[in-house]
Order: structure tokens, then sequence, then C-alpha cells
């Protein structure tokens, strides 16, 4: 419809509608287009951009406000756990050879903590994508990519980084061999350390306050 009939239909100014419609295409869920066989059209949007957006939204909120820890750390690895039976079922070679490229580079011992923590999320989106399901590839862009990098944040300073690979490469080979068991109890292991090198990271703050 055109600008004056959006206007009408709800009851507000042309320039109300506009405002609408530029909000609306900033977020790309719509295109203009002039002429006369113009107008506003809604875009089918792609998994890939939607995957964008939610990335950038989910980062935004987490950095904005304030996020208990704990809570964050049981999201991201309750989530990611539900991906582990699917994953030792449809891993694909290329899943595998993403995540064992991970592990190569976390050995590196000249890696930075910020190229450990990359590659760390590089790690566990391969594990994911793994499990074959786009709308959980989705859902757990968020969890991983917005979430884990404040995990990381938090805990790089007392993270013995030889534990993280080590368990790391049980959930690779583990998925490897299709034992789910044993790939979501090398998880279950990385969460309970995780919240531990956060609850040192907690009590080292305090007692410097």
């Amino acid at each position: 419809p055109s600008e004056t009939e959006l206007a009408e239909r709800f009851g507000v100014s042309r320039p109300t509608v506009r405002e609408a419609l530029k909000r609306l295409a900033a977020q790309r869920l719509i295109r203009t287009q002039r002429g006369a066989t113009g107008g506003a059209f809604v875009n089918q949007i792609t998994w890939d951009e939607a995957y964008d957006d939610l990335i950038t939204t989910s980062t935004l909120l987490i950095s904005m406000n304030e996020v208990d820890f704990v809570a964050a750390a049981e999201a991201r690895f309750t989530l990611e756990r539900a991906c582990i039976p699917l994953a030792c079922q449809r891993r694909t070679e290329a899943h595998l050879a993403c995540m064992r490229q991970e592990l190569g580079r976390q050995d590196d011992p000249e890696l930075t903590d910020e190229q450990f923590c990359a590659s760390d999320v590089a790690f566990h989106r391969a594990l994911v994508d793994a499990a074959g399901n786009p709308i959980l590839s989705f859902q757990l862009a968020g969890a991983v990519e917005a979430i884990e990098p404040l995990m990381n944040m938090i805990t790089y300073t007392r993270r013995d980084r030889a534990r993280v690979v080590s368990l790391h490469q049980r959930i690779s080979t583990a998925v490897d061999d299709r034992a789910t068991g044993k790939a979501e109890a090398a998880l279950d292991e990385l969460s309970d350390y995780t919240l531990t090198l956060a609850r040192q990271v907690r009590q080292a703050r305090a007692a410097h306050r």
C-alpha cells in the first residue's frame, strides 16, 4: 500500500508511516522501490541475515545489561548439550575437520588470549552445526557467539589452556566415534570447570576489594 493508504488505515500521519518504513528497512525486513510500480515490499529474510542479527542483538543485550554469569553459563551449556546426540549422529567430515583444525590452533603456545577465545567459539560453533539442524544453529548463535565470549573474558586469567584443550579433544573424539554419552560427559566437565573458574574470579575480586 502507498504511504497515504497506510496512514489512513492506521490513523497516523504520513511522516509517522515514513519513519516506520525506514525502521523496517534498516532491519532488512522490507525494501523500498521508487517509480510507478514501486512501493514497500516484504523481504524474505535469509538464515544468514537472521543469524547475524541475532548475534548482534544478543551481544548488545549482554554488554549493556548486567547478566549473571551462572545464568549465562547454564543457558549456554544446557542448549549446547541438547545438540550432542544429533551431532554424534549427523556430523560430517567437514565438521570434524573444523574441530580438529581449532584443536591444532589451541595447542599453539604463541596464541594470544583473544585468538584462543576466537578458536574456542569456532570449535563449539562446529559442534553445534554438526547437529545438522538450522533452527538449533540459529537459536544457539547467541549462546555460543555472544555468551561464550563473555565467559571467556571473565575466566581467561585463571584458565588452564591445556585442560580446556584436553576437554575439547575428548568432545571431538567422542563425536567422531558417535559416543553420545562420552561427549556429554566431557561437555559437563567443561561446564563444571568453567563455573569453578568463575567462582575463583569472584572470590579474588572480593578479596581485592
